[in-house]
């Protein structure tokens, strides 16, 4: 008890000798400064020019941090696989890549261009990235219709992707009628949105948005339908496609979000959009998280098709593009699928896969099998609530011309964000499928002939030649063969019902076989014709389907000699 009290005691007179602290009193004085609490900075304020990109790029890198035990464990399986088979990471090992027989001789397949950008469908699937640039459309149309950038952003639109009427089965089925052989819906486009259920992100359709996994789901509803599966892959695009959000005070510029926008570096493109030729900041940590996804994707969902967009053709990624080609190519061979990469410009060595051209057309036969791409739309590869849409007769034409020169048409078509397909895009998908039916003898499963075609319509090249083209005429046909037939496709319907094919002719191109026989596709009608000197002279059946043209089979005597 004596000790208790000796402790208050001294307790006490500390208390008593101890200093006092007094606040300061606020001056009456006006004139006295009175000081403030210190800003708080505004994370979402424009970073460009203010942060270095080595400084953004690291701040993407602790974003994903988290994922690094899986991201180095996916890189180990690409180095083991990329080593264990008959390929290396070497383009004198992959070059002259052996297409599977499945692939060329299928001909046509359907793209899907769903993700969070249809749910405001307007302007075109860049809508991600050109909202964020002042005076773009897409930037107007945001403004007007969402408020702006206050507190609103492009992940905002995620809750409202929801798929809540989406039907895998019923899609797949919609796209077997219309002939296509192979579906590839988008894995992940530029936006960085995965819609497979990704071991490498929470920004997923899996974990957010829809919760579901739509690879996943529309790999086994299209395998289930007998038709063979892809995917496309547009990552390496995602690392500068929200570099205007940083010009601008947006969601772009806060870190909280960067593991969802990236890096979002400054896009230091090639004025004649030349990949090769591009600047643009790409860090070694950004590739090899870009080839870990790669590997994700092939690993989970075993696609037939690996498709590539652009923007892998950049220097940075050579290397790695090398070792998952090998990686790819090995993991085939092991795992028994008969698979193919699809590339576009200079991203490949071009005989180590299959070449793609966007939405143009060639003027000739190539004798290495490529495919083109177009939209079912005019406008974008994606939904838009007020489309404009190309019309049955040009696709199904384009189709033709492209099987007559060793090519496949891939047609991209854009669901809504309740997961519906549009009525006018299923009505011309069905009309793709009865032209087929009808005329698919001469489009699958066939090889090019001596010469793609005839006809006075001029072909044109270029980004975009597939929707400049003039309308063909009933001078213009296209030929493939298949076996002992010779196949003739018109590009228009004569009006009287009769052609003239001069490359068939005594002197054209089927000089030294004699015609046996012409049949016309879909009919049990006798053909009338005649092989003169400088063509053969067709008469149609009265009863002639030529509803975007017909198609003949002509016998020849020794043809598949």
């Amino acid at each position: 008890m004596t000790e208790l009290k000796n402790n208050l005691l001294l307790l006490l007179l500390a208390g008593l000798f101890a200093t006092p602290v007094f606040a300061p009193a606020q001056s009456s004085d006006p004139t006295t400064p009175v000081s403030k609490p210190a800003a708080v900075a505004d994370p979402w304020a424009p970073t460009h020019g203010v942060k270095s990109a080595e400084q953004i790029d690291k701040e993407w890198q602790d974003s994903v941090s988290k994922f690094d035990a899986r991201r180095n464990a996916l890189l180990k399986q690409a180095d083991q696989q990329a080593y264990d088979g008959p390929y290396r990471p070497d383009w004198e090992t992959l070059r002259n890549r052996e297409i599977p027989q499945w692939f060329k001789d299928a001909k046509f397949g359907i793209f899907i261009g769903w993700g969070i950008y249809a749910v405001p469908g307007a302007v075109n699937e860049w809508y991600p990235h050109n909202m964020y640039k002042p005076v773009d459309p897409a930037h107007n149309d945001f403004v007007k219709r969402f408020g702006g950038f206050d507190k609103f952003g492009y992940k905002d639109f995620i809750p409202s992707f929801r798929a809540e009427k989406w039907d895998p089965a019923d899609w797949v089925q919609l796209f077997k009628k219309s002939g296509a052989k192979y579906v590839i819906p988008i894995a992940e486009h530029h936006d960085g949105f995965a819609m497979y259920d990704s071991d490498l992100s929470d920004w997923t359709a899996a974990k957010m948005g829809p919760h579901r996994d739509v690879v996943g789901e529309l790999s086994q509803a299209t395998r289930a339908a007998g038709l063979h599966f892809g995917l496309s892959f547009h990552r390496a695009e995602h690392n500068y496609y929200f570099g205007e959000g940083r010009s601008i005070r947006s969601d772009v510029n806060d870190p909280k979000y960067a593991s969802f926008y990236g890096p979002a570096h400054f896009w230091l493109v090639d004025p004649n959009y030349v990949v090769t030729n591009e600047w643009t900041y790409v860090s070694d940590s950004w590739i090899r998280d870009w080839l870990a996804r790669a590997v994700e994707l092939v690993d989970k969902y075993k696609p037939d098709v690996f498709y590539f967009d652009g923007g892998n053709g950049q220097p940075s990624y050579r290397a790695k593009m090398t070792e998952f080609t090998a990686f790819y190519d090995n993991y085939a061979v092991r795992n028994h699928m008969e698979g193919v990469i699809t590339f576009k410009g200079q991203a490949m060595e071009p005989t180590a896969g299959v070449q793609v051209i966007e939405r143009s057309l060639r003027t000739g036969i190539d004798p290495r099998h490529w495919q083109t791409e177009t939209p079912i739309s005019n406008l974008s590869w994606g939904y838009m609530e007020h489309d404009d849409f190309k019309t049955t007769d040009s696709l199904i034409h384009q189709l033709v011309d492209t099987v007559s020169k060793n090519g496949n048409l891939l047609l991209s078509i854009g669901p809504r964000a309740d997961g519906t397909i549009p009525d006018q895009v299923r009505t011309t998908l069905l009309e793709i499928g009865a032209w087929l039916d009808r005329n698919g003898e001469a489009i699958y499963a066939t090889e090019p002939w001596t010469i793609y075609g005839e006809g006075p319509t001029e072909i044109k090249t270029g980004f975009g030649s597939d929707q400049t083209m003039k309308p063909y005429t009933a001078s213009d046909f296209r030929f493939t063969r298949k076996g002992s037939n010779l196949y003739i496709i018109s590009l228009a319907c004569p009006e009287d019902g009769t052609a003239s094919i001069h490359a068939l002719g005594l002197a054209g191109e089927v000089k030294g076989h004699t015609i046996q026989q012409v049949e016309l596709l879909g009919s049990s009608q006798k053909v009338e014709w005649l092989q003169t000197t400088g063509a053969l002279n067709v008469k149609l059946p009265q009863d002639a389907a030529c509803k975007y043209g017909f198609a003949l089979r002509v016998k020849l005597e020794h043809f598949n000699q």
